[in-house]
């Protein structure tokens, strides 16, 4: 959703380095491009100018005048001020002292409740709640069915006595429900409401009525972030009627410009809590502002892929696998044992979703989106294709037995063999960084830069040369190997060049812990 802004920010960004001071023009301009990147991305107004100013006063003052690299600092600046209109801290959900607690959601029809309903169903599940979905959109034809299907595919309970389609009191089943909810033992209530069109005095009249029926403990309004300034005007109707505790963003994987995401908290003063970015009942999580921030700086976001990594494997697994690639050259991990991690990696998301959160793959954008995910269904056709005896030692796969492979997973035989060879490479590779060689053409970083070996060479070699007793050959090998010395310390973080968005970030608290 926010790739032309990410791209207009960078292009920004690209014209200040290499400028060991920044002038009063050079910020005027700067400011210029962001406002120009902001309108585009349809941010509100207000929004826009009080973030431009916040950026051009800062970026006047001693933080950048003084700094050693004044286009970093600038970049900084971007980053915390996004992080402030995107709602700065966390924002979690409250829990009632006593059982249970109840959610309620509101927003207009087509923003995405039902489904929102189950995906929050889902996470509350994963956190050791037990949810109940309580249907009280009486009004949509088969609303109430809708739910039903979603809690059962989220494996959570639902409380819908009335059938729906214009009948029943959705205010007496939300009173009902609450009562239900300790009877059977739900510690949480999530209650799916109503919507319309647009904005009318009856849709205000039935939430608040459903409101001080249950006095929630979280209303949760829900916006299609598609739709852009609408969804800010919106929001302000239902704080104004109704009133809310939060704002959930629904559709954050499409393709509009996303200014609702950064206008809508600070237009409204609600914070963003949670986010939808894609049809699976497991494409939502907690919004973090300065996760956001940092993906649309184009600077990736580790921690929740870290998050997901942990979700999905098991640290007993990670450590049976490393004991395998720590074997004799890795002869112990077989194709079963890639198959097993290729699946687990499937189970965090979309390949290109999990690469686009690592940092500085926003340049390589256009790569991302053209993966093929079907790849790898095939690549574990493949696999599943080949007997136990070919899965534990592939090097007994002879033409022959390629041409079967390939039949019973409807490749070509080259794609076999290709897989084949890619496996050797990728277990080569994997076992040399399990043993501590570190991967190869990466020296002087800790665990990445080749193994023992690899450095009595290097020492050897460095031992070996000689310098030249010509004293103006030897000023320029000196002056040159300053240079080379100077140009490394200026890279940047993962590889990329010196002053990429995000070199001279310190490494959050709660990140830090992985790094142990």
């Amino acid at each position: 959703m926010f790739d032309t802004l990410s791209d207009r920010l960078a292009a920004t960004f690209k014209n200040l380095r290499g400028k060991g001071r920044l002038s009063e023009a050079d910020i005027d301009a700067t400011a210029r491009e962001i406002r120009i990147a902001l309108l585009e991305a349809d941010v509100a107004l207000p929004v826009v100018r009080s973030f431009i100013k916040q950026v051009k006063e800062r970026a006047t003052g001693t933080e950048v005048s003084q700094a050693l690299n004044p286009a970093q600092q600038v970049i900084k600046i971007v980053n915390e001020e996004l992080i402030g209109i995107l709602g700065g801290e966390t924002r979690r959900l409250r829990f009632a002292k006593t059982s249970p607690t109840v959610i309620m959601l509101a927003g207009l029809q087509g923003a995405g409740k039902t489904t929102l309903a189950g995906k929050l169903g889902l996470w509350l599940k994963g956190q050791g709640h037990s949810p109940l979905l309580v249907a009280c959109d009486l009004q949509r034809p088969n609303a109430v069915n809708q739910l039903a299907v979603v809690a059962e595919r989220a494996g959570v309970g639902v409380y819908a006595p009335q059938p729906g389609n214009g009948t029943g009191d959705p205010v007496q089943v939300a009173k009902d429900s609450i009562e239900h909810a300790r009877t059977k033992q739900y510690d949480i209530v999530i209650v799916d409401t109503a919507g319309r069109l647009g904005i009318d005095e009856e849709l205000m009249q039935q939430a608040a009525d459903i409101r001080d029926a249950v006095s929630p403990d979280e209303i949760l309004f829900v916006v299609d972030a598609m739709i852009g300034q609408d969804a800010v005007n919106t929001a302000e109707a239902f704080r104004d009627g109704v009133g809310f505790d939060g704002v959930v963003l629904s559709k954050l994987d499409g393709d509009a410009r996303g200014g609702a995401a950064l206008s809508i908290a600070q237009v409204t003063g609600k914070q963003i809590m949670f986010a939808s970015n894609g049809e699976k009942l497991d494409d939502f999580d907690a919004f973090h502002p300065d996760r956001m921030a940092s993906r649309i700086l184009g600077m990736g976001d580790m921690l929740s892929l870290i998050e997901k990594a942990e979700q999905t494997f098991s640290q007993e697994e990670a450590a049976k696998m490393a004991s395998k690639l720590a074997s004799s050259k890795g002869k112990e991990f077989t194709l079963d044992d890639f198959l097993a991690q290729m699946e687990q990696v499937r189970k965090m998301g979309s390949i290109s979703k999990l690469l686009g959160m690592l940092p500085g793959m926003a340049q390589m954008k256009d790569q991302i989106n053209n993966i093929d995910e079907r790849d790898v269904d095939r690549t574990a056709a493949i696999i599943k294709s080949m007997t136990p005896g070919e899965r534990h030692d592939p090097t007994i796969i002879n033409g022959s037995r390629r041409a079967r492979i390939a039949k019973g997973s409807g490749v070509e035989v080259s794609a076999v063999k290709s897989l084949v060879e890619r496996f050797f490479e990728a277990r080569k590779m994997m076992s040399r960084m399990a043993q501590g060689g570190g991967m190869p053409g990466m020296p002087g970083i800790p665990g990445m830069g080749g193994g023992p070996g690899r450095q009595k060479k290097q020492q050897k070699q460095a031992k070996g040369k000689r310098k030249s007793g010509n004293p103006m050959k030897r000023k320029a090998e000196e002056a040159a190997a300053a240079a080379r010395r100077e140009q490394a310390q200026q890279g940047g973080a993962f590889g990329l060049p010196a002053g990429q968005p995000g070199e001279d970030f310190e490494l959050p608290d709660e990140f830090k812990k992985f790094m142990g």
